[in-house]
């Protein structure tokens, strides 16, 4: 069966990546999570002093960009990002990486870096690949879009247990949701690629969705095109 590319964007904590890492493994895919790799740029700007009361030293991080290495690695069935050779993905989902990752994403040129390193894992097809730019930009012939949603309580809930489960114990509800709403804002407002429903994407709302019914359905999808 001929492979295909599948575009997931939508808001943070609505499921993108619960969604695209179920579709990868039920189709043998590549999943490609787009939003850790500006969460690997922001963790290196913050590991070098390039990030100062949320604001981000552009030229001085610009200029660190070709010595910026991100790699995957599938780890007991799990996708993880490695940063100059080092496995950062439970520093990458920090709150701290999560205050300023917008910051850097608006940046034009690591937009344009980092687009290229993802229009690249996708020449072969058969990745399944989520993030805010994925059906408008990435990949805007990509046979299969969706772009995901939900309620910010519910997913500031999601974001909030999440963070829990892994340990962020100085992290608050109220802090999470703001945070939340904030990146809503910035992902939406910025000149460069914002969030936006590309014109042929499926919406998928998953506030009341279990994370099997919001695969079951995106399945359904997918598979209906794969017959066509």
């Amino acid at each position: 069966m001929t492979k295909i590319n599948i575009a997931i964007d939508g808001y943070s904590s609505c499921g993108k990546s619960t969604i695209a890492k179920g579709l990868a493994q039920s189709l043998n895919y590549l999943y490609v999570d787009s939003g850790s790799m500006y969460r690997a740029v922001t963790l290196y700007a913050l590991q070098n002093g390039m990030v100062e009361f949320e604001k981000v030293k552009e030229p001085e991080l610009l200029n660190s960009l070709s010595k910026i290495r991100i790699s995957f690695k599938l780890i007991n069935g799990d996708q993880h990002t490695f940063l100059n050779d080092i496995d950062v993905e439970h520093e990458i989902r920090s709150h701290l990486v999560s205050q300023n990752v917008s910051q850097v994403a608006r940046i034009p040129q690591i937009r344009r870096h980092l687009v290229e390193q993802q229009k690249s894992l996708g020449a072969k097809k058969g990745v399944v690949m989520d993030g805010r730019d994925i059906g408008t930009v990435v990949f805007p012939g990509a046979k299969v879009k969706f772009f995901v949603t939900a309620d910010s309580d519910i997913r500031a809930q999601r974001r909030f247990k999440e963070m829990k489960e892994k340990g962020f114990n100085d992290v608050t509800f109220d802090m999470v949701k703001a945070n939340i709403e904030e990146r809503d804002f910035l992902d939406t407002h910025r000149k460069v690629s914002p969030l936006m429903k590309a014109s042929d994407a499926v919406m998928l709302d998953t506030s009341n969705l279990s994370p099997k019914e919001q695969l079951e359905k995106a399945l359904d999808i997918v598979n209906g095109n794969l017959k066509h």
